[in-house]
């Protein structure tokens, strides 16, 4: 589950880590006195900043400086509902529901500022927590990895030790840091790995770790994703934060539903029980020559109720051109499916495109027998690479 920055950094500051803190508002008309109870003053300048489930906000028009309040109230009205297209959000963009304004960290010049990248996330290959780092923050960070990776640092963390203080301490000293600097970074980047850590986070970036001109370190940005498996029983108390404005329609009805379902680029949908037997799916039809629709794994013991719902799910997504149905039957028997296959029919009345489907294990036999007396038009498959071929076959006929 992705957080905000304003949701993300209050969850920080329980941690003991310095943030550089706002006020995150809905409606324009909240912009004025929001930056009035940043600064009484009224003087500013003050920093608003689109609140989207996407990196790379500054660069496209999400991240903007106003030094007035009639600026602050002016870019309100024009940030609120503008649709924020960036190199993550695809071509489709997302729409600016709400705003974080801040004062800005840098006013009155950012000479005696610096700017550093540090993220604490899990590389899979190396089985490891890894903390990245580098003394090239901001939002040119994505151009440092590809051009000029030694740049990037990257120490991996002992499951069962955690960061460690001269871990800690490396990273400081990498991204040039010294005196009371050097001091506020490891005590920064130890309380960091502690709410990683704790937070059972996937994802943990500050982008920029600022060093302001009194040597104090803070987040000025914040991205946390968590892992959703720790939502169910150890951070229930989160899931309230979750933004469904955010995320995938059909992944919230899914998740409801207690589907595992991911929406992909693709025209294939596909329905498959079990995560391997999902991946060696996708990937056969990748082989065919297909492009996998979504990713969706109705479980083991899936009921007659519940693969009736996934073709819902799969029929709502305009982009499937052609279903294919891949069921092991270990746990769930093969008529059961085939029953659920019946019961979708009933319930949508009509499914508009071609149906590839392949039954092996318990009680396949049984399943064919109930699909061909159904009558019903299914192209049957017995290989999972004869079924990929089948899709193909099936997919250039819709097509053409």
């Amino acid at each position: 589950m992705k957080l905000h920055e304003y949701q993300a950094k209050e969850i920080l500051t329980k941690y003991q880590l310095p943030v550089a803190g706002g006020i995150m508002i809905e409606e324009a008309e909240e912009a004025e006195a929001a930056a009035l109870k940043i600064d009484p003053a009224g003087k500013g300048p003050w920093v608003l900043k689109a609140q989207v489930h996407a990196g790379g906000r500054g660069k496209a028009g999400g991240v903007k400086l106003a030094k007035s309040l009639q600026e602050v109230r002016e870019l309100a009205r024009q940030m609120i509902g503008m649709k924020l297209v960036t190199p993550q959000t695809g071509p489709q963009g997302k729409t600016v529901r709400k705003l974080y304004i801040t004062a800005d960290a840098f006013y009155p010049g950012p000479s005696p500022i610096q700017e550093f990248y540090v993220s604490l996330t899990l590389d899979r290959t190396a089985e490891r927590d890894v903390l990245i780092a580098s003394a090239e923050g901001g939002v040119e960070i994505e151009t440092v990895a590809a051009e000029r990776p030694e740049a990037i640092l990257k120490v991996y963390i002992n499951p069962f030790m955690g960061l460690m203080p001269f871990q800690a301490r490396q990273v400081a000293y990498h991204l040039g840091l010294s005196g009371e600097a050097f001091k506020n970074a490891v005590d920064f980047l130890l309380k960091l790995y502690h709410a990683y850590n704790a937070l059972d986070a996937s994802l943990l970036e500050i982008n920029p770790m600022l060093k302001t001109s009194d040597d104090k370190i803070i987040a000025l940005d914040a991205k946390l994703e968590i892992e959703d498996n720790a939502l169910t029983v150890r951070h229930k108390h989160l899931e309230e934060l979750r933004d469904l404005y955010e995320e995938e329609p059909l992944e919230t009805e899914a998740r409801e539903a207690g589907l595992s379902y991911v929406k992909l680029d693709g025209n294939v949908g596909c329905m498959v029980n079990g995560a391997g037997l999902a991946m060696a799916t996708m990937d056969m039809i990748k082989l065919a020559g297909g492009w996998p629709a979504n990713f969706l794994d109705v479980g083991g013991g899936a009921s007659v109720e519940r693969i009736a719902k996934a073709f819902q799910i799969l029929l709502k997504d305009p982009a499937v051109k052609v279903i294919l149905i891949n069921i092991f039957g270990g746990i769930v028997q093969c008529d059961r499916v085939a029953n659920g296959i019946l019961q979708a029919y009933k319930l949508i009345g009509h499914i508009p495109v071609p149906m590839v489907v392949r039954l092996q294990g318990t009680n396949a036999d049984l399943a064919a027998q109930i699909l061909r007396e159904s009558g019903l038009p299914l192209i049957p498959a017995v290989e999972l690479w004869e079924a990929a071929q089948k899709v193909q076959e099936a997919l250039q006929r819709a097509t053409s």
